[in-house]
């Protein structure tokens, strides 16, 4: 990673700005902690490159006005939304919204690690993404009329009971189309799921 590269990690939560700091210094990453997001809004213009760590959940300006504001500023630096559980609705906001991952607290601290290495090395290398939609939508096209479905409710962000509701099958059914859809489309996580979805356009 080039010296100039810091994760920014932006939450409300003294302990979990602490807890990371730590975590990726001692993983060798050059890292900058943020009390808020406007407090990271107003340093924005001195602000290194590298990429961005944020909670979804902050008083004042959320995560994903946060975003809105970085994209309106014309601000690209990648960005990790963390989420609490059962927040999926917000997180596939957030990934609509620009952010590159999402991760659900507590997190393993590989996980967390593994994130964030993808988006500097996204950040050192931005490209291919035509060919990658290419891609995604050969896969796309193997799903059947039911997983496709399943995949729509995913990318609204709906828990599966809502999309067995919707679908009028049983939330087992869905867990296994749901499985179905995220071998056939080669996804390893919901975030990268959602990622690949909306790269090929799906989604309100």
């Amino acid at each position: 990673m080039p010296n100039s590269q810091v994760v920014h990690v932006i939450d409300d939560d003294v302990d979990v700005r602490q807890s990371l700091a730590f975590l990726l210094s001692t993983a060798g990453l050059a890292v900058r902690v943020h009390e808020s997001a406007a407090a990271f809004l107003k340093a924005l213009p001195g602000i290194q490159d590298g990429c961005i760590v944020s909670d979804v959940r902050m008083p004042g300006i959320d995560g994903i006005e946060m975003q809105k504001r970085l994209k309106a500023g014309g601000c690209t630096l990648p960005v990790i939304i963390m989420t609490g559980h059962g927040d999926i609705a917000l997180a596939v906001e957030a990934m609509k919204a620009g952010a590159l991952d999402f991760i659900e607290k507590p997190f393993d601290d590989e996980v967390m690690l593994t994130a964030i290495r993808a988006a500097l090395a996204r950040r050192s290398s931005e490209r291919d993404s035509g060919a990658a939609g290419s891609e995604i939508q050969s896969r796309l096209d193997l799903l059947s009329a039911r997983e496709r479905q399943v995949l729509d409710g995913l990318v609204a962000g709906k828990p599966n009971k809502i999309i067995a509701y919707d679908l009028g099958i049983s939330a087992r059914t869905v867990e296994i189309y749901r499985a179905n859809v995220m071998t056939k489309m080669r996804a390893d996580s919901l975030s990268a799921l959602v990622r690949m979805a909306l790269l090929a356009g799906i989604g309100p």
